[in-house]
């Protein structure tokens, strides 16, 4: 399934479930290793990146095994911390495992994590964190070696609210001994996730949600049931979809709580939102309205992995839209793909566009060339006229567990070839 084939103009309707959160469920999947025993993680989606970690985790020495509703991960055969799979340069939250890792082996050898092209992504954070609690790293090669005798607590101050960072400071400071105090953490509600996981195993930390973490470390953790929650990311997917195409859907499940960004700038486009105990509702407008100024932000800021979702909704909206990319530096390389289709759409400079919205787009051969903006490509799809082949789908199945069926399952003329 390379390529996926859409056929607009349809105004969706209907209801669609949301997945487990990719974000959410690497990490959690990376502090199994932490534990004594097996954990069953529920909801938890089967999509490419997690069925890497899955292969990873294996590699590892791990007993892995899917069940109806998650998988079941027994982390008891685990002796080394080396890393030898392409999956780790193909995945960027591979990189979660290196505090997990050096929390259980005290030693790590990796490749350098790779993952979508949306920028440099250095790991200078991670390194320098890990550093204050006793980790030695050294190049070999195209290899990143770590090694630590006894990790120990440390205070930490991030530079910059690291989401990968933060979660290689807790996994390492639960094995701790001693107190770690990190200062500027991320606030992401997949920093909760993890850290209630690990709660639930035994850990005990303080401040989960805000910017400052007290991670009590030295106490032995336990397997545990765990469910991930719902992906936010994919529900501001189809809610923005809604938007382009017309219409009304129920997103099932919905984590409303963790939008509350999107959902104003989706009510500032036109869109009519409902929030219920089944998830969020929402009611298309016929044409969108410009989103006026939208900036991505860290956490509750509004996310970067919608900015691209975003961008496609306005190329569509009457009126102009400003957009500024203040996280990744390479998050617009789904502009020309857009313009091919017909979106008027201006780069101000490497970190803002200004986008014209025009009434329809036209169908074409388009190029996903990382993960959100494959997705976003799709969302654009469904208002232009003819048919638009979207080619490099692999990397939307790196995030979305089967979009062709969930838009297919809200009226949408859809499939993958």
């Amino acid at each position: 399934m390379e390529s996926i084939c859409v056929w607009g103009g349809v105004a969706l309707q209907g209801k669609v479930h949301i997945q487990g959160s990719k974000n959410a469920a690497l990490p959690v999947l990376a502090a199994t290793l932490l534990t004594g025993d097996s954990s069953y993680i529920r909801n938890c989606p089967r999509i490419s990146d997690v069925h890497a970690m899955v292969s990873l985790l294996r590699e590892l020495g791990c007993e892995v095994n899917w069940k109806e509703d998650g998988v079941l991960v027994n982390p008891a055969g685990i002796c080394l911390g080396e890393m030898k799979s392409d999956a780790v340069r193909c995945m960027r939250s591979s990189l979660c495992l290196l505090g997990a890792l050096l929390g259980r082996c005290g030693e790590v050898v990796m490749e350098h994590p790779g993952g979508c092209v949306i920028g440099s992504r250095p790991i200078d954070l991670h390194i320098a964190a890990l550093e204050k609690m006793g980790v030695s790293f050294a190049v070999e090669g195209s290899r990143l070696k770590a090694v630590v005798k006894r990790l120990h607590g440390a205070e930490i101050r991030l530079e910059k609210p690291s989401v990968g960072a933060t979660e290689n400071v807790i996994l390492a400071g639960v094995m701790a001994e001693g107190d770690t105090i990190l200062h500027g953490a991320a606030r992401e509600p997949e920093i909760c996730a993890l850290c209630r996981y690990l709660e639930n195993c035994g850990a005990l930390i303080e401040g989960t949600g805000g910017e400052t973490l007290a991670i009590h470390g030295g106490r032995t953790l336990y397997g545990t049931d765990y469910r991930v929650p719902s992906d936010r990311i994919v529900a501001g997917t189809y809610l923005f979809a809604c938007l382009v195409s017309g219409g009304n859907i129920l997103l099932e499940d919905a984590p409303a709580s963790e939008m509350e960004s999107v959902l104003r700038l989706c009510e500032q486009m036109g869109g009519h939102v409902c929030i219920s105990e089944e998830g969020i509702y929402v009611q298309g407008p016929a044409v969108p309205k410009a989103g006026g100024y939208v900036r991505t932000a860290a956490y509750p800021g509004f996310p970067t992995d919608l900015q691209s979702v975003a961008l496609a909704t306005a190329s569509v909206a009457e009126g102009e839209t400003v957009i500024e990319e203040t996280i990744f530096e390479n998050r617009f390389r789904i502009v020309e793909e857009l313009r091919r289709m017909g979106a008027e759409i201006e780069v101000l400079n490497d970190k803002k566009v200004l986008v014209r919205g025009v009434p329809y787009l036209t169908g074409c051969e388009v190029e996903a060339k990382e993960l959100r903006g494959g997705a976003a490509l799709t969302v654009a799809a469904l208002r232009a006229e003819g048919r638009t082949t979207i080619t490099g789908c692999s990397y939307i199945y790196r995030g979305y567990e089967n979009i062709c069926r969930d838009f297919k399952e809200l009226g949408a003329r859809i499939i993958s070839v």
